[in-house]
Order: C-alpha cells, then structure tokens, then sequence
C-alpha cells in the first residue's frame, strides 16, 4: 500500500471512574491501526473490533496495488488495453468514488499513476535513494493515465490507456474508515476512535469530553499541534516524512505530481479536518494529496475544490498557514 501520510498520536487520558476504555492494534495498510472503543462490554468491544479488524486485512489484500490481490489482477488487465475481464463488484464503488475525487481534483488526485509510483521505487516496502530514468518519468506522464481511462461495463471492465496502473494507497485508509464507522454504529456503538496511521474518524465521544489527537510535527517527535475531534469528524495528514528517500541534500517524498511525475517539493505536511458524513473518513484521506501537490501557492485553491474548509498547511520552510476554522479548532504545542 503506498506511503503514509502523516502520523497522529492519539491522546488517551485515563478515568479511574469510568466506563472501560477497550483499545487494540494491529498493523494493516502498511501502518499501525488503533481502534478504541469507550463504555462498551468488553466482550461486545472485542467482538466489534475483531470484526474491524478483520474487514482491514481484507480490504489490504484486496487493494494493495503489487501483491497479489483483486487491484494487482486489474492493473495486469489494463497493461493489455483493450482488453477486457470481468471485475469484482465490490471494486465498482470504489473505482467510482475515486473516479469522482480525481475529477474533483483536476487531476493532482490521481490513483492512475501507480506505474510513476513504482518507477520512483515506493511501490515497496523497502526503497534506494535512486533517481529513475527522466526520460521513463517522461514517457509515463505523455501517456497520461486518468481514472477516466477506466471502463466499466456491466460485470466487465477495461482500460482505454495502457498506461493505468493504480494504487490506491491516498484512498483505501480513509474508504476504511468510513466502513468501520458505518459498522460500529450498526452494532450500536456510540463512542469510538479508529485510527490508520493518522488517518482517523471519531464516533461520539471519550467519556465526558470529546476525542483528542496529536498532530506529528513533519519535522521534531511529538505533535505540533492538538485536536478535539466532534462525533463523525475525520481528520488526515499528508507528509514528506514517512516514505522518502535523500540524496545529495533533497528529500524526495512517495506523492508524486501527476504534472511532472516528480515527488511534490515546498510542503512538509498537510493536515484536513473533515465534518460528519458518510464520507467523512474517505474525503479527510483523499483532499490532502492535491492540496499537498497544488503547494504553497495553490493550496487554498485546491481546498476549495475538494470542498475542504478546515487545513493546515506547513511549507519546507516549516511555516505554517491555516484555514480560519483550522486556527480555532488547533491548540499548538509552546514549542513548535
């Protein structure tokens, strides 16, 4: 699964007197999985989040973009355009939903180029400070692989561009998350936090006040900054921190600019708080990428495009910009 965007430390005060706080983690997606669950039977908050657990290690498998998987027979399929096969129904949703962000996003959302993610060398669990091939870089962007290349037809799909390779790595934790919320509510519970390496959804609340989460600064251990999330709030970072390699003094990053099939510069982390919806968790993993790629100069922009009111946006100078309602909802740490 490709890189992950930034990590949010969780914050969990303990309450001798309350309900019990039951939490597990995992490691799925290519990242820690933390889910808490407050005020429920311990047998129930086992059970539930087994079920969690579980629906992620499918959903890995399923989606990781170069193991063996439902997504790595797909990209087989339209390395041979036109060829057609059949596509598991489940994948229709996704493909769809991704679809409509990338559009959304003029293009800087883009799960069509995983062929520029694997030239880079991030379609791996370990990678080489090693440049690719410019003119293979060339080549992959001239072919201009889009989601819109995709074709589904029936209980049949194909690609029009050879070029499409996917990897949806900027999508499949926030798409989790949304799963897991919908579930968790469907079993009757009301107070809960999923966490997939920083990418997190709150359902109600921790005991008599509300979720907190840390914000990873990109650059120091520990948060810059603070966050009470409300019931169904969402909330993702995008970081050049995680998954990147140096070479000769430049840090090069796993999100790439479709426009350039380079490693997106002049950003070290980008961080969106998403309202309460059924898409919460999806939306909060996907706006960041394009408003990391769109930069310091068309961050805003990008924002508004992907319908995002609440960001915070460091530059590689480590300056910080925010949204006005990002600026209310923060409490920065005294040293930044």
């Amino acid at each position: 699964m490709r890189g992950v965007i930034g990590f949010i430390l969780l914050l969990l005060l303990a309450g001798c007197s309350k309900p019990p706080l039951y939490t597990q983690e995992s490691y799925v997606f290519g990242t820690r999985v933390e889910v808490s669950i407050y005020g429920e039977p311990a047998a129930k908050a086992q059970r539930v989040t087994a079920h969690v657990l579980r629906d992620f290690d499918q959903m890995h498998h399923t989606l990781h973009a170069w193991e063996p998987g439902t997504l790595e027979r797909m990209n087989g399929i339209f390395a041979l355009a036109p060829a057609q096969a059949a596509i598991a129904p489940g994948m229709i949703p996704i493909i769809q939903d991704a679809t409509r962000y990338s559009v959304q996003s003029h293009g800087l959302f883009n799960p069509a180029i995983g062929d520029l993610i694997r030239l880079w060398g991030f379609q791996s669990d370990t990678f080489a400070a090693k440049l690719p091939d410019p003119v293979a870089i060339a080549k992959l962007v001239k072919a201009k692989p889009q989601m819109r290349d995709i074709v589904i037809d029936g209980i049949l799909f194909h690609s029009t561009n050879p070029a499409v390779r996917l990897d949806l790595g900027g999508y499949a934790k926030g798409y989790a998350l949304d799963l897991a919320a919908s579930y968790l509510r469907s079993q009757g519970v009301k107070n809960a936090l999923i966490n997939i390496g920083g990418n997190i959804i709150a359902l109600g609340q921790h005991g008599d006040r509300p979720w907190r989460v840390g914000i990873q600064h990109p650059r120091k251990p520990g948060p810059i900054a603070t966050l009470e999330l409300r019931d169904g709030e969402a909330i993702g970072t995008s970081g050049d921190y995680q998954r990147f390699f140096m070479l000769n003094g430049q840090r090069y990053c796993h999100i790439i600019d479709p426009r350039t099939g380079w490693p997106a510069q002049g950003v070290e982390a980008v961080t969106v708080l998403t309202p309460p919806s059924a898409h919460a968790g999806t939306l909060s993993d996907v706006a960041s990428k394009p408003i990391f790629i769109a930069g310091p100069s068309g961050w805003r922009v990008a924002a508004q495009q992907m319908g995002v009111a609440d960001v915070m946006l460091i530059d590689a100078q480590g300056r910080v910009a925010l949204t006005p309602g990002m600026k209310q909802r923060l409490r920065f740490e005294a040293a930044q």
